[in-house]
């Protein structure tokens, strides 16, 4: 007997597709990630990044308003300083480049959520997410460090803050420090699973942060734990992280639905440099339909359960789903 289930009646036409559809994705969530530097009408394209800029805080205004104007609601800011020293101290100037920009983006469009990471490897002359000593980064005194950037980036009118340093202990200590400042009402959005990758290659040459000796396998996850992800999780929560992410995405999706069946609190995927990249080069070549293959990707990352997807497609992908 023929089967009575024909599951192709649900799939006739694209209104019926549409309809029935399980997962759908829109603007709202997407967070825009942006590179600012020092200096006046600086708008640098990043090779290996084709459609991604370098762009002075200037620049990153005129973006910014493009960014809100297509119904994106936040963007991330990484910061690409004058002048680096061992200590990242353009990290936690109140006059650096991310603080400058949040001021600015924050004046111009003030319904915009500007998020900063909070990081100090863009500032270091060594490249590495910490303060080294003897050749290696110095977890507890980094913590410090990490936490003076986070208060600049509030004072100057941050919406939230997110490190992805992974130091451990690294919420803990923003979170006293925001407290103990007046800033109880900021949320940490944590890099809390972030995996030692090989897809952060063209990141690096836009935030001109690669590491000038060794690697960051030391404080980045292995690629090959699963298990272990779900530990860093809860001490994020518990230390007090309001949203916790997964980074990479695209080759961690069973990560990211593994945390998002366990743990209550939104999920955010970071679709990387070297995810972009791919897409971007295969797309020029014409191997690939890049706006459906970067829509698929997209959507697949929703699908498995992100709530805000971290994504340097973001404009591109609003355009499609605003029409």
């Amino acid at each position: 007997m023929f089967p009575v289930h024909r599951y192709r009646r649900l799939r006739k036409n694209e209104t019926i597709r549409r309809m029935v559809r399980e997962t759908s994705i829109s603007p709202d969530d997407f967070i825009h990630p942006l590179f600012v530097t020092f200096g006046k009408g600086v708008r640098k394209e990043i090779s290996s990044m084709p459609g991604c800029y370098q762009e002075s805080v200037d620049e990153i205004v005129k973006n910014a308003k493009e960014i809100h104007s297509l119904g994106i609601p936040s963007i991330i800011l990484f910061g690409i300083p004058e002048h680096k020293d061992e200590l990242g101290s353009g990290a936690y100037d109140e006059n650096g480049v991310v603080q400058d920009a949040v001021k600015a983006v924050k004046d111009a469009v003030p319904d915009l959520y500007v998020i900063t990471d909070v990081c100090m490897c863009e500032y270091t002359s060594h490249g590495h997410c910490g303060l080294i000593e003897k050749g290696v980064v110095d977890n507890d005194k980094t913590l410090k460090l990490l936490a003076m950037e986070a208060l600049s980036h509030v004072r100057a009118g941050a919406d939230m803050v997110a490190p992805s340093d992974m130091m451990d202990g690294r919420i803990s200590a923003i979170r006293a420090a925001l407290d103990g400042e007046g800033f109880a009402n900021i949320p940490i959005m944590s890099y809390a699973v972030k995996y030692a990758s090989a897809f952060y290659g063209p990141f690096r040459e836009a935030a001109e942060s690669t590491p000038q000796f060794g690697d960051r396998r030391s404080y980045q996850m292995d690629p090959a734990n699963r298990r272990e992800a779900a530990k860093e999780v809860a001490l994020d929560i518990a230390e007090g992280a309001d949203i916790v992410m997964v980074k990479p995405a695209l080759s961690y999706l069973d990560i990211i639905s593994d945390i998002k069946a366990s743990y209550g609190v939104p999920l955010a995927a970071y679709n990387v440099s070297g995810e972009y990249s791919l897409v971007k080069a295969a797309g020029k070549m014409g191997w690939i339909d890049e706006s459906r293959v970067m829509m698929e990707i997209l959507l697949s990352i929703k699908r498995a359960g992100a709530d805000l997807i971290l994504t340097y497609f973001a404009k591109d992908a609003a355009k499609i789903l605003v029409g």
